[in-house]
């Protein structure tokens, strides 16, 4: 009995020891990276949703932001938006997601002058290029940008066909081409609340080589962008605090507010992990 307890045990080793096959479906193989992406169709503001509010750094604060905001999404998006009133609101939306996403009016001319409606708006939300990424907590409140700085560390300026060149200033775009603002907002989550005093230390933006810091999770990188059919040669601007000079295209920026169900961010989770394209 023992010798053939012995001999099942040298065969059982042999068989974990052996050399892997030399070809295997690649289906079967788990990804090592989140490749895929969620795209949310949310309208382009068509209903003229626009208030100087900013719910995310200036909660509680009828005009907070001093400059005019443009919406998508959450259709009750304002200073005293509680998180029972977001989720009780109607969207823009076609997926029914209840986020709010807003970012500066751009204005041809002057302070006061005409306000550009965007011609498009594609929201994406993007996997990591070295891990999966986790589900964001539903209420996450977030900003890219500083609506204050005379000079930005990441741009947002570019042209159709030319997305591969991120620019801080303001573009002068090739005839017929495009102008467009690219937000990509930070990704990697402290894992412990919705917020931070300064609403930026509880999401981090990933190294250059896509790690996170150490002590955050990677959840996927919302990426907004805003595009606008401009007259030729024509001046314009984004709204901006007073105190910001020639209101710099530097000081662009945009907030998000994850209102998505719990569900639907599990659903969005599987598709960029699974590398899919939903």
């Amino acid at each position: 009995m023992n010798r053939l307890w012995a001999l099942a045990l040298v065969g059982a080793l042999a068989a974990a020891c052996a050399a892997p096959p030399d070809r295997i479906d690649i289906r079967s193989v788990p990804p090592a990276a989140s490749t895929g992406s969620y795209t949310v169709d949310c309208g382009r503001n068509e209903e003229g949703h626009r208030n100087s509010d900013n719910l995310v750094a200036s909660p509680g604060v009828r005009d907070g932001a001093h400059h005019l905001h443009d919406y998508v999404g959450n259709l009750a998006t304002d200073a005293f938006s509680t998180d029972e009133v977001l989720s009780a609101a109607k969207t823009t939306c076609r997926d029914g997601d209840l986020s709010a996403y807003y970012w500066p009016v751009l204005r041809l001319g002057g302070h006061h002058s005409e306000v550009l409606p965007p011609a498009s708006v594609t929201i994406a939300f993007l996997g990591s290029p070295v891990s999966e990424v986790v589900a964001m907590p539903r209420f996450l409140r977030t900003v890219t940008g500083d609506a204050k700085a005379a000079s930005a560390v990441r741009g947002t300026w570019t042209c159709a066909g030319f997305t591969d060149r991120i620019a801080s200033s303001y573009p002068n775009c090739p005839s017929g081409a495009r102008t467009l603002r690219v937000y990509d907002f930070p990704s990697c989550w402290d894992g412990k609340g919705t917020d931070s005093a300064d609403h930026k230390t509880h999401l981090r933006f990933p190294a250059a080589d896509g790690w996170c810091p150490r002590g955050t999770f990677p959840v996927p990188k919302l990426r907004i962008e805003v595009g606008y059919d401009l007259p030729e040669d024509s001046e314009f601007s984004i709204d901006s605090f007073p105190e910001v000079v020639d209101r710099a295209a530097a000081s662009d920026h945009a907030h998000f507010v994850n209102v998505r169900s719990d569900e639907a961010m599990a659903a969005l989770v599987t598709c960029v992990n699974s590398g899919e394209r939903c």
